[in-house]
């Protein structure tokens, strides 16, 4: 780290150091208190770098989506940018504006229902996105429907999705539909389709149902990609395995395969005389690639193992990341 910087890091530490010390205290503050202090935040100031990074990818993104693609031939995405594209085709106000006052109310829930952290990095966002769509100028790329349809809503949610693994939003429907889910005991996903619902319907209506029907494909593709975006490229699998070998099924996971897993002590209740009985219960992680050769090598140990699959969105730390299923 760049000298300076760390020095600034170093006092602040011992800043923080001295007012939490207790009174009368008059010993000095030691390099060992200073130095977690000190590294704690290092990491704060590395993932602030990292998240500015994808919010500022993902506004420029997003900003390529709406003025390269949907923009300039009247089409209309889902969520709150949908909204602000319907309404600048009617009222023909500025779409950096509309971004920012259509949004406006989802950053005040957000405040309350996420985070005031959260709502500030995401009204951060969607200003900079407004000053990007405002004046910045994106190429029209191209003028056939289904193209600007599908890439348009790819870009967007390449944007929406980046913005999120940066902290924020620069669509604020999410958090409509994250406080509506736990009022009416809904789904996101079900309050969200009914969002974007009324929001197609209302462009049929007010445009022609042709372009509310393409709005519908640059929904789907911007929503696939935030998916895509958001959960990783690589799709993992968490699988519990139940098996009377279940040392030999470790030993085959951990030197086999090189796959690192997790011993549960658990207790069996199915058997003839209804008495339990201890068993190790097996926990490991691969991706859905790698799930066939993980299955191959069960069968030939145990053909009656008793297998638990379940999709695990995303995963920090471990091996999987960087060794390769042999």
């Amino acid at each position: 780290m760049n000298p300076f910087l760390s020095k600034i890091l170093v006092d602040l530490a011992r800043k923080k150091l001295e007012k939490t010390k207790a009174k009368g205290d008059s010993k000095p503050i030691s390099i060992k208190q200073i130095i977690p202090l000190v590294r704690s935040y290092q990491v704060e100031i590395s993932h602030a770098i990292k998240e500015s990074v994808f919010i500022i990818i993902g506004v420029f993104s997003a900003g390529f989506g709406l003025k390269g693609f949907l923009l300039p031939n009247q089409f209309i995405d889902g969520g709150a940018t949908g909204i602000s594209l319907l309404l600048q085709n009617v009222t023909s106000i500025d779409l950096g504006y509309l971004l920012i006052i259509v949004n406006l109310p989802f950053l005040f829930l957000a405040s309350k229902t996420i985070g005031v952290k959260f709502a500030l990095k995401s009204i951060a966002a969607i200003a900079l996105l407004a000053i990007v769509v405002h004046f910045v100028e994106y190429p029209i790329i191209t003028q056939d429907k289904l193209l600007i349809a599908v890439f348009g809503g790819f870009f967007l949610g390449l944007g929406i999705g980046l913005s999120m693994r940066g902290g924020s939003v620069i669509d604020g429907t999410e958090v409509l539909a994250i406080y509506l889910g736990r009022k009416l005991s809904l789904t996101i996903g079900d309050v969200l389709l009914l969002i974007n619902i009324v929001i197609f319907s209302v462009g049929a209506y007010i445009l022609s149902i042709e372009i509310a029907l393409y709005a519908i494909l640059t929904y789907l593709s911007a929503a696939k990609t935030v998916d895509f975006v958001v959960d990783g490229v690589e799709e993992y699998v968490g699988v519990t395995i139940i098996s009377n070998k279940h040392e030999e099924l470790r030993l085959m996971i951990t030197k086999q395969l090189r796959r690192a897993c997790t011993i549960y002590a658990g207790k069996g209740g199915y058997g003839t005389n209804g008495d339990s009985y201890d068993k190790d219960i097996i926990y490991t992680i691969v991706t859905r690639l790698e799930l066939a050769k993980l299955h191959t090598e069960i069968d030939k140990i145990d053909r009656n193992a008793f297998i638990i699959m379940g999709l695990v969105k995303d995963l920090k730390g471990g091996m999987i990341k960087r060794k390769p299923l042999k």
